[in-house]
């Protein structure tokens, strides 16, 4: 593989001597190398701003084995490489005249001189290739909600909201409104793009959303929004969580996701202007890939034990495999659009949680599946299915997604289309991993239970 950084001639690209001078410009004395491991845990290598010229002309060597489930201790040797594309100065200093910046880095399997395929990110840039190849490009654009919550006296996370605020609440019940503020003015200082922000349904819950984007800056952005959420929140201090379902009995946290694929010569592949539902043969063919493929991507966009306790009806979480153009209660919908190229499909199911590499690569593989197969949309359900009956469902051939982290494994395992897009180090580490988290939490024994049985029995 040639270093995306370097010229033929051996020098710096335009694109990496333009960050060099931007660290000079800018103050920057730290540069966080940062990439993602499986479970969407982002990791950084932290290296004096001196050592930028090298780590885009050599690479960063860092030991992948002590990042879990990314190597064996005999396949250690791993190396960074930076995207100077993703150059941003953090929002915080550190100190009145210095800063330090970040760069999302590639990661390369120093014994093949080619991409690591267990680095999510290089899982995403296939499924991305893979509508290259078909003639697409892939646009999404998340909405991941949050909450926060106050701290103890010892700096450690409670579960007691800083609110009583509700849907769309102003202040003095949305107390939290200035820590929006702050995280937006450093998400702007980051290069985002804000096109909204609110108070969510429950109380210490939040949401901001960010303009739409292709589909790897997409997920470079959920890391670095992730990171930039908690950094400030704890600057107020308040703990940030995007853990989906935090207290029990309200509504959980979501991550949803608007996707649509745009043709070569920049046209809207989703739009029909003459189709009902404004919505092209291409769009209907995505979205029945998707929901054709809606167990298996479960797995990837809902990963943790505690997924499972958001995505149960009664709570405006989707559990239902079917689509709408009217309402919330199917797994996806189709927004309004004032205008052809903002037609799209919303995927309602992914939460926060989730490693938005592999999320966002499973949903363009699922749709792009539906794409080359021809597979069908099924017809929209315009009424709540949440009204709906265990009779009416199967009326109207309405599957369910999986109940829980063991079943969702088990989807995914099943779909070859699915877990061979995750390539085999992924897919295996990650069945692994989730299959050992679902056991740990089989045999652990939960506060509920105690307050129920203890003293019954």
């Amino acid at each position: 593989m040639t270093n995306p950084n370097v010229k033929a001639d051996g020098g710096l690209t335009a694109e990496a001597q333009e960050v060099l001078d931007e660290i000079e410009e800018k103050n920057v004395d730290f540069l966080r190398l940062q990439f993602t491991d499986i479970l969407g845990t982002v990791k950084n290598v932290s290296i004096p701003a001196e050592q930028a010229e090298k780590a885009f002309a050599e690479g960063i060597y860092f030991d992948g084995s002590s990042i879990e489930g990314f190597v064996r201790i005999q396949e250690s040797d791993m190396r960074l490489v930076p995207d100077a594309n993703t150059f941003s100065v953090l929002p915080w200093k550190n100190s009145e005249e210095h800063a330090s910046a970040r760069l999302i880095c590639d990661v390369i399997n120093t014994s093949t001189g080619e991409p690591f395929e267990g680095d999510p990110r290089y899982v995403l840039k296939q499924a991305i290739q893979r509508a290259e190849d078909m003639g697409y490009q892939v646009n999404a654009a998340p909405e991941p909600e949050f909450f926060l919550f106050e701290e103890d006296e010892d700096g450690r996370a409670t579960t007691k909201t800083n609110d009583a605020g509700g849907y769309f609440d102003l202040a003095p019940k949305d107390l939290a409104s200035d820590v929006r503020r702050d995280i937006i003015y450093g998400l702007e200082d980051m290069g985002f793009e804000i096109e909204a922000s609110h108070h969510e349904v429950a109380q210490g819950q939040h949401e901001i959303n960010f303009e739409y984007d292709d589909a790897l800056t997409t997920a470079d952005n959920v890391g670095t929004f992730r990171t930039v959420v908690r950094a400030i929140a704890a600057e107020h201090d308040l703990h940030a969580t995007f853990m989906p379902k935090p207290i029990p009995k309200i509504n959980g946290s979501g991550m949803h996701t608007h996707l649509s694929l745009f043709t070569e010569d920049g046209e809207n592949a989703f739009h029909d202007e003459d189709d009902e539902f404004n919505l092209s043969e291409t769009a209907k063919q995505f979205l029945g890939g998707m929901l054709d493929h809606a167990p298996a991507i479960t797995a990837i966009c809902n990963p943790t034990v505690n997924s499972y306790k958001r995505l149960v009806p009664g709570y405006e979480a989707p559990v239902y495999v079917a689509w709408s153009d009217r309402n919330r209660s199917a797994l996806i919908r189709k927004p309004a659009a004032r205008i052809p190229a903002a037609s799209r499909v919303e995927l309602r199911s992914p939460d926060p949680s989730c490693n938005p590499y592999l999320a966002l690569a499973v949903m363009i593989h699922a749709g792009l599946d539906g794409i080359e197969k021809g597979i069908e949309s099924p017809d929209p359900v315009r009424e709540n299915i949440y009204d709906f009956d265990e009779e009416k469902r199967a009326e109207y051939g309405i599957d369910t997604l999986p109940e829980n982290l063991g079943e969702a494994v088990d989807a995914l395992e099943a779909d070859e289309d699915i877990y061979n897009a995750l390539g085999e180090h992924i897919g295996e580490k990650f069945v692994e991993a989730k299959r050992q988290e679902y056991k740990e939490y089989l045999v652990d024994v939960s506060e509920w239970e105690l307050d129920r049985y203890l003293e019954t029995f």
